[in-house]
């Protein structure tokens, strides 16, 4: 085969392979097509791959199987972590594909074949500062998701003035580089600026915001790897990245929408400390509460049931016992839906994902602004772990830090359930007035435990 002929075979592939991630990113767009988005997106990083290991360029394939084996041992252990999991190994994922970018962009800097240009070195200079916060910043979102860190924001006084002023410095390490790419003893510490700043950029964010971080960390890994496509002169690789940077910020400015928050806010407003009120409000306060026997007599009077899926469902892993409980339900001629906020759990898409998990009907889960207005004639909202989605100050109280975002309006049902282990306030570190309204009962323990039981009652013939 001519050289002619190959690179019209690889231009080929690469073609097909762009086209497979376009669709990839279409298919995603609903839980009905998921599968076969992830299927489109597998097949074209495959093609990818392939038609990069056939280019002439590539001369010794020992230093491309020797990564992609460790790759692959450590990869595989990720890729089988259980689905409540999938947050934090998400996180770990953005980590290591902005950590390569950022090792490809500082080995083209000093062993690159040829002398770097201003022009290149404004090029790598963005990529590798980019790739390195991303990596950083990914690792402390992991931290937290796993509580291995506080989930609440750690801010300090004047916290954003030092973020922004690292942020400024390693920008200006950049713009010196490339006005005298000569001065390479500027790279590492650029380098370790910016690894810096990823480390100051997601530490003051709390866990309410978790889902947000994610879809921008990995809108920065992408455009970190169309930057990287750049250096190395890869169309497939500028176009992929530009994909996935560009669909994961659109994710993420939906996201912030659907909180009625802005960029700003989300990334320096600290959102997440636990606010205090003021002293005896609390204790003046009814709490009504119920055991899984009166939660089940409940139920089994109810015609219509909303769940409302939320993080505390996740940490429990109690999707598979919810899964019993709609089983059973429907069983008796109870209709029962899933109401879904964009923001609830830890990433866009987590409640879908562990309900996939646990295969309840892609019909049954209905979006927020789709099943509010049923509320007023739901007989039972059950909330599950869900805090802030469910939190009725968004909508009356102006001095809430949550005032204005858009929420599950579960408070109009006639009779609220809400499984949580205690009283203390959700990620957003808010007390919620839904606990103490004369429709509502709390119904404390965990919720895999106390679903379950819930289900043992209705089978005795509840």
């Amino acid at each position: 085969m001519t050289g002619l002929a190959l690179q019209q075979y690889l231009d080929f592939a690469y073609i097909a392979a762009v086209v497979l991630f376009v669709l990839s990113l279409r298919f995603l767009n609903s839980p009905t097509t998921a599968r076969m988005g992830v299927l489109c997106g597998e097949i074209g990083a495959a093609l990818a791959v392939v038609a990069t290991l056939f280019n002439p360029e590539v001369a010794h394939y020992k230093w491309v199987l020797i990564p992609l084996i460790v790759g692959a041992g450590v990869g595989v252990p990720l890729g089988l972590v259980h689905m409540t999991a999938v947050p934090q190994r998400t996180a770990l994922s953005h980590a290591f594909g902005a950590l390569s970018a950022a090792m490809i962009g500082i080995a083209e800097f000093y062993v690159g074949t040829e002398p770097v240009t201003r022009f290149q070195m404004g090029e790598i200079g963005l990529e590798v500062i980019i790739g390195s916060l991303t990596f950083t910043g990914s690792l402390i979102a992991a931290g937290k998701l796993q509580e291995i860190l506080p989930q609440r924001p750690i801010v300090y006084r004047g916290q954003n003035i030092v973020s922004l002023s690292v942020l400024g410095a390693a920008l200006a390490l950049a713009v010196a580089l490339v006005v005298n790419p000569a001065n390479a003893w500027l790279f590492p510490i650029m380098v370790i600026v910016a690894l810096i700043f990823g480390v100051l950029l997601v530490t003051p964010i709390g866990g309410a915001d978790m889902p947000t971080v994610i879809s921008l960390l990995n809108s920065y890994a992408g455009f970190s790897a169309a930057l990287l496509g750049f250096v190395l002169n890869s169309k497939v690789l500028v176009v992929a990245g530009a994909l996935d940077g560009s669909s994961g910020f659109i994710l993420s400015v939906i996201m912030c929408k659907a909180m009625n928050r802005s960029f700003s806010n989300v990334m320096f407003g600290a959102f997440g400390q636990v606010q205090t009120s003021a002293a005896g409000v609390k204790e003046e306060r009814v709490v009504r509460s119920a055991n899984p026997e009166e939660a089940a007599s409940i139920l089994s009077a109810a015609n219509k049931v909303v769940i409302v899926p939320g993080y505390g469902m996740a940490v429990a892993q109690a999707q598979h016992k919810v899964r019993e409980l709609y089983d059973v339900l429907t069983k008796k001629g109870i209709d029962v839906r899933f109401a879904i906020h964009p923001v609830a759990g830890r990433m866009p898409g987590h409640m879908n994902v562990l309900l996939a998990e646990a295969d309840i009907p892609y019909d049954r889960l209905i979006e927020m602004d789709e099943i509010n207005g049923d509320f007023p004639q739901t007989d039972v909202a059950l909330v599950i772990g869900a805090n802030d989605v469910t939190n009725p100050a968004a909508r009356t109280d102006q001095t809430s830090p949550i005032f204005g975002m858009p929420i599950l309006d579960v408070d109009k049902a006639h009779t609220v359930m809400v499984i949580k282990r205690s009283m203390n306030p959700g990620f957003a570190g808010i007390d919620n007035p839904l606990y103490y309204m004369d429709n509502n009962l709390m119904l404390f323990g965990d919720a895999k435990q106390f679903v379950g039981s819930i289900v043992r009652e209705l089978g005795t013939g509840h």
